[in-house]
């Protein structure tokens, strides 16, 4: 079913930001769990896959013993399980009252496989390291869930990257989880302008002289700019952006202070794998495997994810049990980042908490 998300998005902002600074979100706990000789697709293994994990809350048992209460929240490309921390998103959602309040939820956000405080290429083996895809993300996700003694999850959210596991977790395990809340994404093959960012972002770094075939000493800087600014064009959206940056200085300035930011925290091998690990990913042959019920929700003004392709109304002839959100692009929306903005599609979790009870 398509909707757009309604008027009045500024009030309702303001309105939510004053609630959050008088209840904010408490701070997850991070642990690790190791899965042992985990066999990557590719047939590479590695002895010990540490997945760092983030927890809110505690899990809760129904009358049959089983945990009952856990939710799944997974991040993109390039971040981790904390970054939902970002008040915009947690003292909305995670705050006492909120809709995945920790007094009620045992909240589980992992950093994904290549990503944060798990296994990844900057640890030691470099380019060496196993060339990982989603598959192999989703099998450590799962992995994971299984070790903390979950059997079936409450929900699973996920954003960007994590948007498009949990259509592999779908697909897969179709009887996962009761609730499925899919937001940024499409469940097809990456491709065209898509694809074409991601090709761009790779070469830039790869073809640096400073990349050295991945055993580089020093960063090579002039490829992580170029990746970072493709990122920068990828993650932006117009409305907003152009009336925070109304001038050629503004845009100067904000370039200046931003770009040396985004490369800081950057590692080449690292953003190479996260970034390619998009290639193997394409459910769409599977979409009628899903039967959990599930919130898609998806923005108007995403460069990554352009609604014009029609990619999403394709999809739906074949998911029936799928409501289809399109947020319209607002000065209050944030192109592909609107994903995190939970005050824009709270109401839409909180339909698809309660028809899932």
């Amino acid at each position: 079913m398509l909707k757009g998300v309604g008027a009045a998005l500024a009030g309702l902002l303001m309105a939510l930001s004053v609630g959050a600074a008088a209840q904010a979100a408490p701070d997850p706990v991070a642990q690790d769990y190791v899965i042992k000789d985990f066999r990557f697709r590719t047939g590479e293994t590695l002895r010990e896959l540490r997945i760092r994990y983030h927890t809110l809350g505690t899990p809760k048992t129904d009358a049959s013993g089983r945990v009952g209460n856990a939710v799944l929240i997974l991040h993109g490309t390039g971040g981790t399980g904390r970054q939902f921390t970002n008040p915009l998103f947690a003292d909305v959602l995670f705050a006492p009252g909120g809709l995945l309040d920790p007094a009620k939820y045992f909240i589980v956000m992992p950093d994904n496989l290549g990503h944060g405080g798990s296994s990844k290429p900057s640890d030691g083996l470099r380019a060496r390291f196993p060339k990982y895809d989603y598959a192999d993300m989703v099998a450590a996700q799962h992995a994971l869930v299984e070790g903390l003694g979950i059997e079936k999850l409450r929900l699973i959210m996920g954003t960007s990257m994590g948007c498009m596991h949990g259509f592999i977790w779908a697909t897969t395990w179709p009887h996962a989880a009761r609730a499925l809340m899919p937001l940024a994404c499409q469940p097809t093959e990456i491709a065209g302008r898509n694809r074409l960012w991601r090709r761009m972002a790779i070469d830039a770094v790869t073809s640096d002289p400073a990349y050295k075939g991945g055993e580089y000493t020093d960063q090579p800087v002039q490829g992580l700019k170029t990746a970072a600014d493709l990122l920068i064009l990828a993650g932006a959206a117009p409305i907003p952006m152009q009336a925070q940056l109304p001038t050629r200085a503004a845009v100067d300035e904000w370039l200046a202070r931003e770009l040396p930011r985004r490369i800081a925290g950057m590692d080449a091998n690292d953003f190479i794998y996260q970034v390619d690990s998009s290639r193997t990913y394409d459910p769409s042959k599977d979409l009628e495997k899903i039967t959990a019920p599930m919130t898609w929700v998806n923005s108007a003004d995403d460069f990554i994810n352009p609604p014009e392709l029609g990619l999403a109304e394709a999809a739906m002839r074949r998911l029936r049990t799928t409501r289809y959100v399109l947020i319209p692009a607002t000065v209050q929306s944030r192109g592909h980042g609107t994903h995190t903005h939970a005050a824009l599609w709270k109401d839409e979790l909180a339909d698809l908490l309660r028809r899932t009870e």
